[in-house]
């Protein structure tokens, strides 16, 4: 009897035991290396953003700027030179058209501002790119604004998609 009772309360504690055990085994990750935050710049924590099919990452900020210097020459800004790093990842299952003239930041005063073409072109930055599905891409967007302004808000154009062919309607994302 005792026998049997023992063999009982052994089946119902291993059943037990397997119940418990995860039915899925948690899904792996890219592990990509740090790399340390650049002299001028603040590391940004904020979590991802969407604008249609693209998700904005942004990771990095400079502000207050006086000049910005390419392989070439050096350039004075008007005001002040911001610079934001951003990851930008296509989340859709087609392609995007990624406008990086589009992207505005949006001052303490609500002002809103392209990105200064001359810096971005110095600083050897993208205008606009085929985000492939899946596809991430890493860069930086500079814009000259006042010197007594702050910026407060990117406001984020992912690009034309399958859901939103002309994507008017951007995200803001409070720095």
């Amino acid at each position: 009897m005792k026998l049997r009772l023992l063999a009982v309360v052994v089946l119902i504690s291993a059943a037990g035991c397997q119940a418990e055990q995860p039915s899925t085994p948690a899904q792996k990750t890219y592990e990509l290396p740090p790399r340390p935050v650049r002299p001028d710049e603040t590391a940004l924590e904020l979590p991802p953003a969407k604008n249609g099919d693209t998700e904005f990452t942004l990771i990095g900020l400079a502000a207050g700027l006086p000049s910005i210097t390419g392989s070439h020459t050096e350039f004075p800004a008007k005001g002040q030179f911001v610079r934001l790093r951003l990851v930008v990842t296509n989340t859709g299952t087609s392609s995007v058209l990624f406008d990086t003239k589009r992207q505005l930041l949006v001052d303490d005063e609500g002002v809103a501002h392209a990105p200064e073409e001359q810096a971005m072109t110095i600083k050897r930055q993208p205008a606009q790119f085929d985000l492939g599905h899946g596809v991430r891409v890493e860069f930086d967007l500079y814009w000259d604004i006042p010197k007594d302004r702050k910026p407060i808000t990117l406001r984020a154009f992912g690009g034309p998609s399958i859901t939103d062919m002309k994507n008017v309607t951007g995200t803001d994302i409070k720095l």
